[in-house]
């Protein structure tokens, strides 16, 4: 999981969006509108279509899933279940790209509130994941930070054995085309680096890179790679490449 940033909707999507809540806001079964109308058919044409295209430009790499980040994201997440809160059915800044792993068996309508009814799932384009998880690279794994962190590897079973096996390898891969990348750098070859910026950016699980640029500037970030990984991770040409 990774931060996202939340992109803006066209002024006729959102009125659209609007248009619907009101007819919830106004419904006396309001869960029961609010589903209905999420699967009705003009809802699908004109609503649903405007939210695919804006959560899949705000996506990581190829479209993928803003929860596992290993999967094409291919649905429109409630991040705040319809069935608790139907009044966010329409709500722009209630949806996340999800991939229907993350979105139909692993989150469903799982949302763990503190005991002051705040939120203990990440919301991905509201927070920095970072501040409540920290993988360890060797083994894949997420390290709860927080009290969030904790509910959110839980839930969203970040630390199942598929994932924590692809954060593994993925590591490993990354390193080897930092070093590519390196030495396209030392060559002058603008091209071969654009080419494996690319390719950094389109791998599966893009919190694994984005994980190793923040750790590589811990004290022991040496210890966490392979030889000289770390000084090309913490050169700064490097990194405003891979977070454009």
């Amino acid at each position: 999981m990774i931060r996202i940033v939340r992109g803006p909707l066209p002024d006729a999507v959102l009125a659209g969006l609007a248009k619907y809540t009101a007819e919830i806001s106004e419904a006396v079964e309001q869960k029961k509108q609010a589903q209905a109308l999420w699967k009705n058919t003009t809802a699908r044409r004109n609503v649903h279509s405007e939210l695919n295209k804006a959560l899949r430009r705000m996506a990581a790499g190829r479209e993928y899933c803003m929860y596992c980040g290993d999967n094409r994201g291919t649905t429109i997440d409630h991040f705040e279940p319809v069935a608790l809160n139907p009044l966010r059915t329409f709500d722009w800044l209630n949806h996340l790209l999800a991939c229907s792993g993350c979105n139909s068996h692993e989150k469903r309508d799982q949302f763990p509130l503190d005991d002051e009814g705040r939120p203990l799932l990440i919301d991905p384009t509201a927070e920095d994941p970072f501040d409540h998880l920290l993988l360890t690279f060797s083994i894949g794994e997420y390290d709860a930070l927080t009290v969030k962190g904790e509910a959110t590897i839980e839930v969203c079973d970040l630390n199942n054995e598929l994932l924590a096996r692809g954060r593994a390898d993925a590591t490993y891969h990354l390193q080897h085309l930092l070093r590519d990348w390196e030495k396209a750098d030392f060559l002058a070859d603008e091209t071969g680096k654009s080419t494996l910026v690319r390719r950094v950016q389109d791998q599966p699980l893009a919190d694994v890179c984005q994980s190793m640029l923040r750790q590589a500037h811990n004290p022991n970030a040496d210890l966490l790679f392979q030889p000289g990984i770390a000084e090309i991770l913490r050169r700064s040409d490097l990194q405003e490449a891979l977070l454009r």
